[in-house]
């Protein structure tokens, strides 16, 4: 076996990621303060052609060196937006039409493995601040809240790694 080299990969130029078919997703980023994990976000919404991601309270913004580091060139493809409060966010994607769900521990929470798209409908996903979560004035407001399902010890992952494993399980769900 050999690993494929660059040219086969297939990769799309930044006018061709502009102009692909997106996603109906966008991540909403409440309060994530790490830098890196923003660009992480950025990386992973470039793999998946979401359609947007936006920026609340005090997320970093591009360009910055530390998001860049990570991101590796995706805010150049990703379509973004800072948007001061994230409730504000919300209700501007209530107006577009999605569902806004919150990935979050919360009562009533459905485990993301059994979370199912409403067909035909955008949807978006509020991911919260890494020690805080997503804050309670957006869990009044969003449709649900959606769970990655954990078993060990301590029912805690980066909000990175939650954003990769959501928007794989979400894109598969809604381009299947």
């Amino acid at each position: 076996m050999r690993k494929l080299s660059m040219e086969e990969l297939g990769r799309k130029s930044v006018a061709e990621f502009r102009s692909a078919g997106k996603t109906p997703l966008v991540l909403v980023l409440d309060n994530v303060r790490s830098l890196q994990n923003v660009g992480s976000v950025f990386r992973t919404a470039d793999a998946f052609l979401l359609q947007k991601i936006y920026l609340c309270g005090y997320t970093g913004t591009p360009p910055h060196r530390d998001i860049q580091k990570t991101a590796l060139g995706a805010t150049e493809t990703v379509e973004w937006e800072y948007v001061k409060e994230t409730v504000a966010a919300v209700e501007i994607l209530r107006e577009e039409g999605y569902a806004v769900w919150a990935a979050e521990q919360a009562a009533g929470s459905m485990p993301l493995d059994t979370f199912v798209p409403e067909p035909g409908r955008p949807l978006a996903v509020v991911l919260g601040n890494e020690v805080y979560g997503v804050q309670d004035a957006v869990m009044e407001i969003v449709d649900g809240s959606i769970e990655i399902p954990q078993l060990g010890m301590k029912h805690s992952l980066n909000i990175a790694v939650s954003a990769g494993i959501v928007a794989w399980d979400l894109f598969q769900k809604i381009r299947n």
